[in-house]
């Protein structure tokens, strides 16, 4: 390649640099999710999310469950009931019965920025109830509960009345930029690039064209 080809190519290559790097910056990542209950099993001091669902699910007396309210793309992401009781803390004052299970409870509502539009979730619960042995965790939920919501294929809507509409919808979100929340720095106009970007990439022009400025001076 000829001293003029290199200049041009040294030139062009932070034109194209400086392009792509504000077109990076300027999309956000679009995630779906869904909004709903989830169920979980606490298993010695964390919470493990339900195999199965609180309409087959048998507790044993001492188990201790949790509800979750809030929105996820799938169990993997899942919010786990923030109240993290143990079974003796929940039902200490409830006293065993023959023929009967106890299970203590955890029901957390979530955060405003999962509920649907116009609700204020209620506040983080734990509750003991005491069932019959072959008593399921829905049947369980209901004693304390109530009313509970569920849709035509049987899935857990609405705890306690909450939320008084919708069940499992899905709902999408914008994530932001992780670049773009890393560090606070100046302040940003969200019309364009940065300041100190332009500023950046003019720097490093400028430095092109004196390379190129150079190499035409000793052909001269």
């Amino acid at each position: 390649m000829s001293r003029a080809g290199l200049a041009r190519a040294v030139l062009a290559a932070p034109l194209l640099a400086l392009t792509l790097t504000v077109g990076a910056g300027a999309g956000t990542a679009h995630a779906t999710g869904y909004r709903y209950w989830s169920f979980w099993d606490r298993q010695g001091t964390a919470w493990t999310y339900a195999t199965q669902g609180p309409a087959t699910a048998h507790p044993s007396d001492g188990d201790v469950q949790g509800f979750r309210f809030a929105v996820s793309a799938d169990s993997k992401d899942a919010a786990t009931p923030r109240p993290a009781p143990s079974f003796a803390e929940v039902c200490a004052s409830t006293p065993a019965k023959e023929g009967r299970k106890r299970i203590a409870l955890a029901i957390d509502f979530g955060t405003a920025q999962d509920a649907p539009g116009g609700e204020t979730p209620p506040a983080p619960r734990t509750v003991c109830t005491q069932v019959s042995e072959d008593a399921t965790t829905a049947d369980a939920l209901a004693a304390v509960a109530k009313p509970l919501r569920y849709n035509s294929a049987a899935l857990l809507c609405a705890i306690a009345g909450y939320p008084r509409t919708g069940c499992g919808e899905q709902v999408s979100a914008t994530r932001p930029d992780p670049a773009k929340t890393a560090a606070p720095a100046a302040e940003k106009d969200d019309s364009g690039p940065s300041v100190g970007l332009i500023a950046g990439g003019a720097a490093v022009v400028a430095l092109a064209g004196a390379a190129l400025w150079r190499s035409r001076r000793r052909r001269t």
